[in-house]
C-alpha cells in the first residue's frame, strides 16, 4: 500500500519514508526543546556583548535561512542557565508564538558559534544518520510546509504551536544520498543569490561613497580650483545652488491596490517596504523612484521596470538624473508627522534643502554612477529569476515529482 505525502496529494516514490519530527530528532539530550521560560530571558538580562539571542526578527518564512543581525545578548554566565536552549550550526529553529511558519537553520560559518533561542522559539537538532539537516530546513521552509505548520497552530489572538505539536509534524524524505543531493542543488541557487547580493552591496556602496565624496565632502573633480561661499545650509561651490526639494522633484501619490485586487503579472507592486507583489498592469513607466509615505517613512526604492506604487508611497517625478536624486533622497531627513500612523508630509519634504550642482559636475557624476547602479539592478533581476526557479523546483524535489539527478541550477549568477 502506497503512502501519501504529508504536503501533497500524491503517493511517495519508492524508497521514501514519512516520520514525525519526534522520530527524526537526534538522540542527544535537549535535541527538541522549547525556549526558556519568558521571565528567565527577559530584557533585564540583556547586555552589550556575550551570547546572541535568536528572536523572531532572525527568522523568516520566505526561504531566507537565517537573518544574522539585530541580535540582543546575554552574558556567558547567564547563557549557562540555558544549556538546553543553546543552538549551534545545523540546528533548526522554529517560531512557536506570533509569526507561525518561520523557520531557520543555524549557519556553521558564523557569525557566532552558538546562540540562545528566546521564549518564542523551538529548537530541533535532527539525527544526521536519518535525515540531512539542510534537507529538513528546505522541507519546512517551502510554502506548502509553512501552511502545514500554520494549520496546526492553536489560539486566535496570538497563534502558537507547542513543542508537542512540533514533534507530531510529519516529514517525507528519500534515502540520505538523495536528500543531500536535493539540498546541494537547492543550495547552489542560494549560493548564486548570496554571491550576487554581495556584489550588489559592493556596487551600491561604491555609488554611495562617490556621491558623498563629491556632494557632501565636495571633493569632486576640479574642486581645488572652485571658490566656495558660506550659506545657511553650508558651503556652496561657485556655480552650485542650495535650494529646496520643491521645484526639483514632485512626490506623486501612489494608488490603492489591495492584495485581493492584484492579478499576478510582470510588473512589481511597491509599498513603503519595497516590492510587495506583482500585477498585470503598471501605473508608472520605469525607471523610477519610490518613497515611503506610510509605514516605512522616507524609505527610497529604485525600479528599473514599469511599476505600480500603492497608496502607502509617493513616486518621484523629476527632470534631473535619477542617480543623483536617488542618493540625495537617501540622505534626506524625512520626518514622520503622525505618531499614531507614521506618515510623510509632502510639504515638509518639499521644504528640505536640495543642492543643485553645476551641470558639468552632475553630468560627470551620472556617467560614473550609472554603470554601477545599472549592474546592481541587473543583478537584482538575476536574483529574482534564481529565486523563482528555486521556488518552482523546491516542491517538485521534496515531493519526489522530479528526479534530482537531472536538475542543475542555471548559471545566471555569472552572466551579469
Amino acid at each position: 500500500m502506497s503512502v501519501c505525502h504529508p504536503l501533497y496529494d500524491q503517493a511517495l516514490p519508492q524508497g521514501w519514508k514519512v516520520l514525525t519530527v519526534d522520530e527524526i530528532k537526534s538522540p542527544d539530550k535537549h535535541s527538541c526543546v522549547a525556549g526558556p521560560f519568558g521571565s528567565s530571558i527577559s530584557s533585564k538580562f540583556f547586555v552589550d556583548d556575550g551570547v546572541p539571542v535568536i528572536r523572531g526578527s532572525n527568522l523568516t518564512d520566505d526561504l531566507t535561512r537565517f537573518v544574522a543581525k539585530n541580535f540582543v545578548f546575554v552574558s556567558e554566565e547567564q547563557a549557562k542557565k540555558y544549556a538546553g536552549q543553546i543552538v549551534v550550526g545545523d540546528d533548526l529553529v522554529f517560531t512557536c508564538w506570533g509569526t507561525i511558519g518561520q523557520v531557520g537553520i543555524i549557519p556553521k560559518a558564523g557569525p557566532f558559534s552558538r546562540y540562545v533561542i528566546s521564549n518564542k522559539q523551538l529548537k530541533l537538532k535532527v539525527d544526521p544518520t536519518v535525515i540531512d539537516p539542510l534537507y529538513t530546513y528546505f522541507y519546512f521552509a517551502c510554502p506548502e510546509a509553512v501552511e502545514y505548520v500554520r494549520s496546526h497552530a492553536k489560539g486566535a489572538a496570538v497563534p502558537g504551536i507547542s513543542l508537542g505539536i512540533l514533534k507530531g509534524l510529519k516529514i517525507a524524505f528519500p534515502p540520505l544520498p538523495t536528500q543531500r543531493r536535493i539540498a546541494s542543488v537547492l543550495s547552489a541557487y542560494d549560493d548564486l543569490i548570496e554571491n550576487n547580493t554581495r556584489r550588489i552591496t559592493i556596487l551600491e556602496e561604491m555609488a554611495r561613497r562617490l556621491y558623498e565624496e563629491w556632494f557632501v565632502q565636495f571633493r569632486f573633480p576640479g574642486h581645488e580650483e572652485i571658490n566656495f561661499v558660506e550659506t545657511k545650509h553650508g558651503p556652496e561651490p561657485e556655480g552650485w545652488k542650495w535650494k529646496q526639494l520643491r521645484g526639483h522633484i514632485e512626490l506623486s501619490y501612489g494608488k490603492a491596490l489591495k492584495a485581493t485586487e492584484r492579478v499576478e503579472g510582470p510588473f512589481p507592486v511597491y509599498g513603503s517596504s519595497g516590492v510587495v507583489g506583482t500585477h498585470e498592469d503598471y501605473l508608472v513607466e520605469g525607471p523610477g523612484l519610490i518613497v515611503g509615505r506610510k509605514g516605512n517613512v522616507g524609505s527610497v526604492h529604485w525600479s528599473t521596470t514599469p511599476f505600480y506604487p500603492i497608496d502607502t508611497t509617493y513616486y518621484v517625478k523629476t527632470d534631473l538624473p535619477l542617480e543623483y536624486v536617488y542618493h540625495n533622497l537617501l540622505l534626506q531627513n524625512f520626518l514622520n508627522n503622525d505618531a499614531a500612523v507614521p506618515g510623510l508630509n509632502r510639504e515638509q519634504a518639499y521644504s528640505l534643502p536640495f543642492l543643485l550642482p553645476s551641470s558639468q559636475v552632475l553630468e560627470m557624476f551620472t556617467e560614473q554612477c550609472r554603470p554601477l547602479l545599472a549592474l546592481a539592478r541587473q543583478l537584482e533581476r538575476v536574483n529574482a529569476n534564481l529565486r523563482a526557479q528555486r521556488d518552482l523546483l523546491l516542491p517538485k524535489l521534496i515531493s519526489g515529482e522530479i528526479d534530482v539527478d537531472v536538475v542543475e541550477p542555471e548559471k545566471e549568477g555569472n552572466k551579469a
